[in-house]
């Protein structure tokens, strides 16, 4: 019997599709004696930590993927009555690092610039942040199948897939599902013709909306929630009841005598290799201005410092200046100038820009450094605050400092 690996799962964060918690998609899985599960939620990676820690849990290879929606030009905004709104499946999945990070890009950019109705991508960006991601035609809602379906083109399906091949290169894979669903079965028969014309290999998945066979009533009720339908509502959207987690037996019955679709299910699975690593902290890297004439964060928060006491003190005593350097010397050693530089140059903004800010709050208010670049408007000396509260190198932790913004 051909082993599986579902490649194609939607958890309970897409209200609309997935009726099914992290933890029992992966607990099912591992039950089954699968190697890998991967979760594709529909345009976001919203569980992907909690997805990541629980096949940890259970001893199982998490993939990471994403379902986006592609259209032509993600910056067009037509109404679906004047043909516009169109957009595509297509799956994602990460083989490494890398891939990860251009599907955070991919899915950021789809709802910072592509959003209509959906976090749309198109592929401009497919083309620019392609590298580490395995793509798949995804369901029957894939451009693909769609232009065959609907345009009844072969011809031009072929086309669209050998362009999607061109953009993943050797990382792009005709997806085959069988649900029942008359439309495809006709797209299976044309994946296997296009398979040996073009050489894109096809590999067969299963769409996993909920857990369990039994649970289809449930997944039922979640997408009328979601839509705030009725059940009994004849227009409404509604799923077939074959999108459960199916085990290895269910899936050979309904692809027998294709090993091929199985084996390059489970090449992929191969591929799909990214770890976390927690605990660590990632700041983002504050870009220092060329003419400062200074070779680092740690330089740069000096220099700011000392500017920022000459403005704050009539006169820069000796007990100023040691507190500013030991402080100082504490911040370099926990690694946390940019941390100090971001807060300060956001502070900054808000104060040049007429928005209402607060003098900051807190542990913060015993710092010196937060005194002088005006993050906070508190003297730390005069009030005898101390630095320890905020900042100890016995004790190493983010810096906390609250800081209180007008909402308009």
């Amino acid at each position: 019997m051909p082993q599986f690996v579902h490649l194609h799962n939607h958890s309970d964060y897409s209200l609309l599709d997935g009726a099914q918690s992290v933890e029992a998609m992966v607990k099912r899985a591992k039950e089954l004696g699968m190697p890998a599960i991967a979760l594709t939620e529909h345009g976001n990676v919203f569980s992907i930590i909690e997805f990541f820690k629980t096949a940890k849990k259970y001893d199982i290879k998490p993939i990471f993927g994403c379902e986006v929606y592609v259209t032509d030009n993600r910056f067009e905004r037509k109404t679906k009555a004047h043909g516009g709104r169109g957009y595509n499946h297509m799956v994602l999945l990460a083989q490494n690092m890398e891939g990860y990070k251009n599907l955070t890009k991919l899915v950021s950019y789809g709802y910072l610039e592509g959003f209509y109705y959906k976090p749309r991508v198109d592929n401009e960006l497919l083309r620019k942040y392609n590298k580490g991601l395995i793509a798949t035609t995804a369901c029957i809602q894939g451009k693909v199948q769609q232009t065959l379906l609907k345009e009844k083109s072969y011809d031009k399906a072929k086309q669209v897939a050998l362009e999607y091949a061109e953009i993943f290169p050797d990382r792009f894979y005709l997806e085959v599902q069988n649900h029942g669903i008359e439309d495809e079965a006709i797209w299976r028969e044309a994946a296997k013709k296009m398979s040996k014309e073009t050489g894109i290999p096809r590999i067969v998945t299963n769409d996993a909306h909920y857990t369990y066979k039994e649970h289809w009533e449930a997944h039922d009720a979640s997408i009328c929630i979601g839509m705030v339908k009725d059940l009994d509502d004849p227009n409404r959207m509604r799923y077939d009841h074959e999108y459960w987690l199916k085990t290895p037996e269910e899936m050979e019955e309904l692809f027998p005598d294709d090993d091929e679709v199985f084996a390059n299910t489970l090449k992929i699975a191969d591929q799909c290799n990214v770890e976390f690593k927690f605990g660590k902290y990632h700041l983002p890297i504050f870009p220092i201005p060329e003419d400062e004439g200074v070779k680092d964060a740690d330089e740069f928060l000096t220099k700011l410092v000392f500017k920022g006491l000459e403005k704050r003190y009539e006169k820069i005593t000796d007990e100023i200046k040691e507190r500013a350097e030991y402080e100082l010397q504490v911040v370099k050693e926990m690694g946390f100038a940019g941390y100090f530089l971001i807060v300060q140059d956001f502070v900054h903004y808000a104060k040049n820009n007429k928005i209402p800010v607060g003098p900051g709050r807190g542990s913060a208010a015993g710092s010196i450094i937060c005194y002088a670049t005006e993050i906070t408007d508190i003297d730390p000396l005069q009030f005898d605050l101390l630095f320890e509260r905020f900042l100890n190198p016995e004790r190493v932790s983010m810096p906390d400092i609250d800081i209180d913004f007008c909402d308009e």
